[in-house]
């Protein structure tokens, strides 16, 4: 969902983050409520705006093999209005109260927020809760949408260069586990599902015991607390057990290449590398080996490739942090003119170089600022913030980590970085893609 926002407004969220740049910790408030949703509260009266939002533990991976897609598809069908909201009128709310809406869908979640003037929590409150307990799920609306998720992966993924490289990277690092299939799915399962599939999963999956509501900005809490009760609050839990993968994906034996010819001008190199789940302490120390690999111009593989050898335009490296084990991706677009394979390969002295030196401990303090920075960045706006304490309760049970887990990133040491680049990233344990134009496909031999 793409929604536009206003001048006065996107100057008031840049004043939010001016302002909480100095705050410090964040303090916040969390209690359930009698149907189980979770409910997490923060107060930040430095601006007059407030983010409703609210999260759902169901992504991709909660899906059947042969009806994937079905979580992003909600996403686009519960903004087809409610039994008190018309259909196409719930964005026209938001919009007319001065504010902006949107939604996401990951491999693990569904994200829905609001952000609102500070007067205007209360309708917040009343769309999130028209959403959870009446929304529109039924023929008409399914459609529609069906054609506008079918037109998004047309642009995003079909007709866009490079565009199905998640796909094809997902499908051959997972051959058992659910985040095999891409997250938009396939347009033949959304068509040969029928309306009750819809409401089932519906059903299933939006309910209260399956939320986190946060909510943060300009609000008075003990009168939060009690909208939140007249909207949710009545709310029936949930009946139906909550379906989750506990399918372990087998550690991989041997490096899977792929050649993907494409309407591209460029060759590029996309190598996936498999990791631990986010969270646990190996995955701290991943992510600040891809940050020292990739993050800015001064980053070893941009440094290398980039300015020195001019093997490649571009380079970049980041991890998809997942709830259960994920990959670090590498990409490289080959420069003009140059070769794939010699660009892989000064790809390869640089994993090395992780592999076999410690880095040193100038670089390594560079690093930790790097972090801490990002960290920092992530939280600056009260609807960064309602997002981190949702993320934090939902995969990890505890929303203050949004405080603490800095200090995970800082006990990781230059010893277990080298050691995961030994463990990580080799060859056995990487999905590697060349993309190529379609001009350079070989032609079939077709004999005389």
């Amino acid at each position: 969902m793409n929604h536009k926002t206003s001048f006065f407004f996107a100057l008031l969220m840049i004043l939010s983050a001016q302002s909480f740049a100095q705050s410090g910790k964040i303090e916040f408030e969390e209690y359930d409520l009698d149907n189980g949703m979770h409910v997490i509260l923060h107060e930040d009266k430095s601006t007059p705006i407030v983010a409703v939002t609210i999260m759902y533990h169901v992504g991709s991976k909660n899906e059947q093999p042969d009806r994937t897609g079905f979580a992003h598809f909600f996403e686009h069908l519960l903004f087809e209005g409610s039994a008190n909201i018309n259909r196409g009128e719930f964005d026209k709310y938001v919009e007319k109260a001065g504010g902006t809406l949107n939604a996401n869908t990951s491999y693990d979640r569904t994200f829905y927020f609001e952000l609102l003037p500070s007067n205007q929590l209360e309708l917040g409150l009343w769309l999130e809760s028209e959403r959870l307990l009446h929304a529109k799920v039924e023929n008409k609306g399914i459609e529609t949408q069906r054609e506008v998720v079918k037109e998004e992966r047309r642009q995003r993924v079909d007709n866009q260069p490079y565009g199905t490289w998640i796909q094809e990277m997902f499908k051959r690092a997972f051959k058992v586990h659910p985040y095999q299939w891409p997250v938009i799915g396939y347009m033949e399962h959304l068509d040969a599902a029928e309306e009750d599939d819809y409401v089932n999963f519906y059903k299933t999956f939006y309910v209260p015991n399956n939320a986190v509501l946060s909510i943060a900005g300009d609000l008075d809490i003990p009168e939060t607390k009690k909208m939140i009760e007249k909207y949710f609050g009545t709310i029936p839990k949930g009946t139906i057990d909550i379906p989750r993968p506990t399918v372990k994906e087998p550690a991989m034996t041997a490096e899977e290449r792929a050649t993907i010819y494409d309407n591209v001008q460029l060759p590029a190199i996309i190598q996936g590398f498999r990791i631990p789940a986010q969270g646990t302490p190996d995955f701290y120390a991943v992510d600040m080996l891809s940050t020292l690999l990739s993050q800015g111009q001064s980053s070893r593989l941009y440094r290398s490739l980039v300015d020195e050898q001019q093997k490649a335009l571009q380079i970049g490296a980041f991890p998809f942090g997942l709830e259960d084990a994920g990959i670090n991706v590498v990409f490289a677009l080959v420069n003009v003119g140059g070769d794939i394979d010699e660009t892989e390969a000064a790809m390869e002295k640089e994993y090395e170089r992780v592999r076999s030196e410690l880095i040193s401990e100038k670089e390594f303090q560079k690093l930790k600022n790097q972090i801490e920075n990002d960290i920092v960045s992530s939280n600056s706006t009260v609807a960064g913030r309602a997002e981190s304490l949702a993320d934090y309760h939902m995969y990890f049970g505890d929303a203050n980590l949004i405080n603490t887990e800095i200090e995970r990133y800082m006990s990781v040491t230059r010893e277990d970085i080298k050691r995961v680049a030994n463990e990580f990233f080799v060859k056995d344990n990487r999905v590697t893609l060349h993309y190529l134009p379609k001009a350079m496909e070989p032609k079939e031999d077709k004999g005389e």
